[in-house]
């Protein structure tokens, strides 16, 4: 099927333009950013608006709070109706999808703010609601993932909340707010050569930013062939987009919560109770080899329970061999074979009315696999040249947190169409507050996409100030704004890093008002150089 064709079915969409409803949003936008602009006295032609995009980054629940506080700032700074695009990775996401659920948001982002604080410092999901919700995942679609358990299990925790809406729910609400484009990337990609690993997911549609293969928002994890959808998988709904965007974690943090998901057994059924014993020894011995110890004795408790399950009838068909715990690649494999082996085995028993069990099968057979964000390919069996072929072959595609490719959405807004001049970006990241947009430089060098250069003094590198800005011949200009600085911090940044270190429990009402603050120091600060670098770029495009 032709690009043409393609783009006429509504389905799968292979060209560089942008959807035609992201062009009408922009058309609409660009009349507020005007307006906008003219009540801070920087003249421009109506013809000329400046494409202004606010990035912000991840890093859990720190980044979640910090941009809340941040567009705060900016809408008290009267600057917040300049910005045309906002893009977030992994937590940022998170705070987006709270502010999108309310129409028109930022035209009242008091009020917003105040019900968004008071549900994060609320109460919580109750377990019996998290289940339910695991469950219907579970029971709902062709392919679930840890992506599934950590929206139900994880996000809930945080977000104080289970919401159902679907982007495409909210797509008649895109009137007076910047518009959103939520990120992850394709784990696949990321290994392949001449892969395309960054995926973005608007109102309208998802696909890969680089490649410009987009599919509809409302059939993306549906069945495609040849670009016709074959069947159909339900819309994800805004706590599964949180999660998928929001996955950036470690192995020890998902056996952790897998620990407290199987610790709700039922006592009453010996059979149920050897499957638990059995389960839970698994994920013991999976963390044992990744710390490095010895974990004979819990493969023997296994091979133990296994043989009483089964009556002592039933010879276990995976070999027992030495593990080589030096060789950490060799062992990684051997207990991703064994979960598998282990896994398979325990599916032969009936679980009689105990059903629900095989959740917990499959959660083991996810976490033997690393199975994330796993859905069907909508470019499956397609034939274009200006796609990797990759892309084009496998069934299925696993999507993750965008954080471990590049934790800030430079992809997106760098995408040509979209024509971005001004790019404000707020740095949430944990550990050193220049690496995203040091890397962002790298990679966009590498894939000929203009960036300006990047050039920290070495005397930053420990204390970073609140506002830089960088510039390039033909590129657009980038200010980069860390969260915890010497203007905002003084001499005391280690400490606000450590207090918000990204793994922690929920920040309490208090902790969000301070991060909050100090977030929204970064723009009120600054309010005077945002305008004076928003008025260079007017001037720029005037001249081109």
């Amino acid at each position: 099927m032709s690009a043409s064709k393609l783009q006429e079915s509504g389905e799968v969409r292979i060209a560089h333009a942008l959807h035609t409803k992201e062009e009408e949003f922009v058309v609409k936008r660009r009349e507020i950013v005007f307006q906008s602009l003219q009540k801070h006295e920087i003249r421009c032609s109506q013809n000329k608006v400046p494409h202004i995009a606010l990035l912000s980054s991840g890093g859990g629940q720190r980044a979640m709070v910090g941009l809340l506080g941040s567009l705060v700032q900016l809408d008290k700074a009267g600057l917040l109706d300049c910005i045309l695009y906002l893009s977030g990775v992994s937590g940022s996401t998170w705070c987006m999808a709270s502010l999108y659920q309310e129409p028109d948001w930022s035209t009242k982002l008091e009020t917003v703010k105040d019900n968004i604080i008071k549900r994060l410092s609320g109460p919580g999901v109750s377990w019996g609601d998290a289940f339910a919700k695991l469950k219907k995942y579970y029971n709902g679609k062709d392919f679930f993932s840890l992506t599934d358990l950590w929206a139900a299990i994880v996000v809930t925790t945080y977000m104080k909340e289970i919401d159902e809406h679907t982007l495409t729910d909210k797509r008649s609400q895109l009137g007076k707010d910047p518009f959103p484009i939520y990120t992850v990337t394709d784990k696949q990609s990321k290994q392949e050569e001449g892969g395309d690993p960054w995926f973005e997911i608007t109102p309208h549609e998802a696909g890969y930013s680089l490649s410009g293969a987009f599919v509809e928002t409302s059939s993306f994890g549906s069945q495609f062939d040849n670009g016709s959808k074959k069947k159909h998988q339900p819309e994800m709904d805004m706590l599964y987009l949180q999660a998928l965007c929001g996955s950036a974690l470690t192995f020890f943090s998902v056996f952790r919560f897998v620990q407290c998901l199987f610790s709700s057994k039922d006592p009453n059924s010996p059979p149920v109770e050897k499957w638990y014993l059995v389960l839970m020894d698994l994920v013991d011995m999976n963390l044992c080899v990744l710390n490095v110890k010895d974990p004979s004795a819990l493969d023997q408790s296994i091979r133990t329970t296994l043989n009483d399950l089964a009556g002592g009838k039933s010879q276990l068909i995976f070999p027992t061999q030495k593990l080589n715990l030096s060789d950490k690649e060799a062992a990684k494999l051997y207990m991703k074979q064994y979960t598998e082996d282990v896994c398979n085995y325990l599916s032969q028993f009936s679980l009689g009315p105990f059903g629900r069990l095989n959740l917990r099968l499959c959660i083991c057979r996810c976490m033997a696999l690393w199975i994330w964000g796993r859905n069907y390919n909508f470019l499956h069996n397609m034939t274009d040249e200006s796609v990797p072929s990759a892309l084009l072959q496998s069934q299925t595609r696993d999507f993750e947190d965008a954080g471990l490719l590049l934790n800030s959405p430079y992809f997106s807004v760098l995408r040509k169409e979209r024509d971005i001049d001004l790019i404000i970006s707020l740095d949430f990241s944990e550990g050193d507050p220049f690496m995203t947009v040091r890397e962002a430089a790298d990679r966009f060098k590498k894939l000929n996409i203009s960036f300006p250069e990047v050039n920290i003094p070495s005397e930053d590198l420990e204390k970073p100030k609140d506002f830089y800005v960088f510039k390039g011949q033909n590129a657009p200009t980038v200010i980069h704004i860390p969260l915890f600085n010497v203007v905002n911090c003084g001499d005391d940044i280690k400490t606000w890093r450590k207090k918000y270190h990204t793994f922690q429990d929920s920040y309490s009402a208090e902790k969000i008002t301070d991060l909050m603050e100090v977030a929204g120091k970064n723009i009120s600060n600054n309010r005077e150089k945002l305008k004076e670098q928003i008025a260079a770029v007017v001037g720029k495009k005037a001249h081109h």
